[in-house]
């Protein structure tokens, strides 16, 4: 068996107490998903050893309270997945969703089919390839109720790959830093132009986490 990289932790630390009231009843899950991001995923170079003591923070709970701007029910796609953050997170906690995750690289959807499976996730769907690539295809055409990412590409760019797959009334959902609004001020005139109304700054998760985590949020017209 191939052994972690120098210096990582095979082992995820232990949920704290906010894990319990953000996952509910699908916490043994998320420390399923935690164990499999501190061993698995750091192995194959897709989490730093040095994420692992702040995985729960950092990427778990990060990742979980921006399912509090999706609708019941909704479809999902997050655009470059990456190990999972933050569609199977999303996944996990919200049943109710429909999620693609969208990955171009092979090494990185073998993670997330290895992890679906292992976690035994009947709401995920693995896409391996690009968003770009999906906006003219037949079997995506009538887009998702929701598009999101988490540190992919700047805000522009993410505009393009990710608002001509958000259905008409739809959200287009970006997790971002500090400096969300000055993206979103830069990004405007490429927003409007691809048909986004109501762009904002929002931030979730104060109860939970603090800072809050801040999100773009942008309604496809």
């Amino acid at each position: 068996m191939k052994q972690p990289p120098h210096g990582a932790d095979s082992t995820a630390p232990p949920a704290p107490p906010s894990a319990r009231e953000v996952f509910s009843r699908a916490l043994p899950t998320a420390e399923t998903f935690a164990e499999l991001l501190a061993g698995e995923a750091t192995v194959r170079g897709l989490i730093g050893p040095r994420e692992v003591p702040r995985l729960w923070e950092r990427h778990l709970l990060n990742c979980a309270v921006i399912s509090d701007l999706m609708p019941r029910g909704a479809s999902v796609a997050d655009i470059g997945s990456g190990a999972g953050l933050p569609g199977l997170v999303l996944a996990i906690r919200r049943p109710d969703l429909n999620l693609t995750l969208v990955e171009p690289l092979l090494r990185r959807t073998t993670f997330l089919e290895l992890a679906v499976s292992r976690m035994g996730l009947d709401n995920v769907t693995v896409h391996r390839g690009r968003a770009e690539e999906m906006h003219s295809a037949p079997e995506w055409s009538e887009g998702f109720d929701v598009v999101t990412s988490r540190a992919v590409a700047p805000l522009d760019r993410l505009a393009r790959w990710s608002l001509p797959l958000v259905r008409s009334g739809g959200l287009f959902l970006a997790m971002k830093g500090s400096s969300a609004q000055e993206e979103l001020d830069r990004a405007g005139a490429v927003i409007r132009r691809l048909g986004g109304v109501q762009p904002r700054v929002q931030t979730v998760g104060a109860e939970w986490r603090s800072p809050p985590v801040t999100v773009v949020s942008v309604r496809a017209r």
